[in-house]
């Protein structure tokens, strides 16, 4: 679906952001993670935009933003919020993945007025420990997951390039947000996958914890890309916590709201 939408371009001085739109409805943003791309989110595009309007993000050096130097993950959220500030975005829900969680997390906190939801998947926010360890950890992490997508993942990870990579590798493991979540007013759904290898469950529930009121939901037999290894499932979470911010007349009466 991702490959017959035109890409979009939002400069900011020398950093360029691509995104693609589809769909009509209350905006949704996409955010992928570490040495990833738009593309990791084509499973759930269609069931998100049967209902939303979803922006599907490539992060500056990432996907199609790429031959750019990676930003970190706070510059990487100013960028995002000046974004949605520029476009006018109101009532928006950021979905995250990893490293992708992790800037949004960043979003939320600096642009509560425009963030009414937000989901953390398998996010990296409270991740802590040595590169070297976290390397040695993604033989395991690709392997818990669907095989099949381990070519996209590393036909991704070569197009951003090594050290792009290591970059954002040694900027989110220095960048913990504990301080933050207290302070998020966003409705929030936290999912994790309960093989992930890379982020463990138990770094999810501590996240989902920490926020008030945060759901926390796991996944059996989902490793750490998650919205990949069970789609179905996670669109069905997803469109159920969005649903639970809907008045008894549906998303028809908000749009009178003042």
């Amino acid at each position: 679906m991702l490959g017959r939408v035109q890409a979009q371009e939002y400069r900011a001085g020398p950093s360029r952001l691509s995104y693609h739109v589809t769909g009509e409805g209350d905006p949704i943003v996409l955010v992928h993670g570490l040495s990833g791309s738009g593309r990791w989110w084509r499973r759930n595009v269609p069931a998100l935009a049967a209902s939303y309007r979803v922006y599907v993000i490539d992060l500056v050096g990432y996907g199609r933003a790429y031959r750019q130097r990676a930003l970190g993950v706070q510059g990487a959220a100013a960028l995002i919020a000046r974004w949605l500030d520029d476009l006018g975005l109101e009532r928006v829900t950021l979905i995250g993945h990893s490293m992708g969680g992790h800037i949004c997390t960043h979003v939320a906190a600096q642009r509560s007025g425009r963030v009414r939801n937000l989901v953390l998947a398998c996010a990296s926010g409270l991740l802590t420990g040595n590169i070297y360890r976290v390397a040695l950890k993604l033989p395991r992490a690709a392997i818990t997951g669907r095989l099949t997508f381990v070519p996209r993942v590393l036909a991704d990870a070569a197009r951003a390039g090594p050290v792009n990579v290591w970059r954002s590798t040694t900027d989110l493991l220095g960048d913990n947000v504990s301080d933050l979540l207290p302070r998020l007013t966003a409705r929030t759904l936290v999912v994790w996958g309960a093989r992930d290898a890379l982020v463990p469950p138990r770094t999810g529930r501590a996240l989902a914890a920490a926020i008030p009121g945060a759901r926390y939901e796991e996944i059996p037999r989902a490793g750490h890309v998650v919205m990949v290894d069970a789609p179905a499932r996670f669109n069905a979470l997803v469109l159920e916590f969005l649903a639970g911010d809907e008045p008894a007349g549906g998303r028809a009466d908000r749009a009178g709201e003042a």
